[in-house]
C-alpha cells in the first residue's frame, strides 16, 4: 500500500465517510500538517470526538475519534469543494452557508485553516476545502 495520495484531503474525508457508514468509531490515516488542521477544525466545530497523533515507523499516524462509542456519529454529509482539476475560492463576502447554518464549511485562509464563520469575523476568503453537515 502507498503512503502517498494525489488529494490527500479528500482521501481523508473517504476514510471518514466509509467509517462512518461501517458504524466504527476510529479511523487511522498517514499523518500531515494539513490533515491536523482539518481534523483539528472539525473538532473545534463539534464534528469529530477528537484526535491522537501516534509516533510510528516511516511516519507518524493520525488517530481519528469519529464518535464515542455507543453515540451516533454527529456528520450527515461530508464532501471535498475545491478539487485539484477544479479549485473553488471565495472572497469574504461570497462564503457560503451550508443548510442555512446548521453546517459550516473551512477554508484555507492566509492566517490558516478555518470556519466560514472565523473567515467572516477576520474578513478573509480564501480556498474553500470542505463542506460538513
Amino acid at each position: 500500500m502507498s503512503l502517498q495520495s494525489t488529494d490527500q484531503i479528500a482521501d481523508l474525508l473517504t476514510r471518514i465517510r466509509n467509517a462512518i457508514m461501517v458504524g466504527k468509531t476510529e479511523i487511522r490515516v498517514p499523518t500531515s500538517k494539513l490533515k491536523v488542521a482539518v481534523i483539528d477544525g472539525l473538532k473545534k466545530s463539534g464534528y469529530l470526538a477528537g484526535y491522537k497523533l501516534e509516533k510510528s515507523a516511516p511516519r507518524d499516524t493520525l488517530c481519528v475519534i469519529i464518535n464515542e462509542e455507543g453515540k451516533n456519529p454527529t456528520i450527515t454529509e461530508i464532501e471535498k469543494v475545491s478539487k485539484p482539476g477544479r479549485r473553488v475560492y471565495a472572497g469574504v463576502e461570497e462564503i457560503p452557508t451550508v443548510k442555512s447554518g446548521r453546517g459550516i464549511v473551512l477554508l484555507s485562509t492566509s492566517k490558516g485553516i478555518m470556519t466560514g464563520q472565523e473567515a467572516k469575523k477576520n474578513r478573509l476568503g480564501g480556498e474553500i476545502l470542505v463542506r460538513v453537515y
